[in-house]
């Protein structure tokens, strides 16, 4: 199981197979944009294929993956509720050189630690919700 931290790097990881979509939790990105929109999805596209005055990241420039696969995988997780954007909200997280956090929790702790119990719990539920097994994590 993954958060990802990152839209630009998770989503390229994911197109291209080094990351499974069933993987992933949720996806907390730096973006503020509607994938299904098609200006909006322009301007994520040109940024990030070839970069721009706002954007120096060309995280897919040299992909031979296509636009379209982007975009699918976009959609899937804005469709799927596995796309966080603070941004939305206000927020203005930072860009990290990391982007993925695995999620796992040893069995063992879970017998030791009750409040790790019960937060683990809560968690599958919060997966399930995403259609990923949680209960194959362990």
């Amino acid at each position: 199981m993954k958060i990802g931290l990152s839209f630009s790097r998770c989503v390229r990881d994911i197109v291209e197979g080094r990351v499974s979509m069933q993987d992933v939790l949720v996806v907390v990105a730096r973006t503020d944009f509607d994938p299904r929109d098609d200006a909006q999805w322009s301007g994520i596209w040109a940024g990030y294929k070839g970069g721009s005055f706002m954007n120096m990241h060309m995280e897919w420039g040299d992909t031979k993956h296509s636009q379209e696969e982007f975009r699918a995988v976009s959609i899937d997780l804005w469709n799927s509720g596995k796309l966080h954007q603070p941004r939305k909200f206000g927020a203005r997280p930072s860009r990290l050189p990391y982007y993925w956090l695995d999620v796992v929790l040893p069995s063992e702790e879970l017998e030791r630690n009750p409040a790790a119990k019960e937060a683990w719990q809560r968690f599958q539920v919060i997966a399930e919700l995403t259609g990923t097994n949680a209960t194959e994590l362990k």
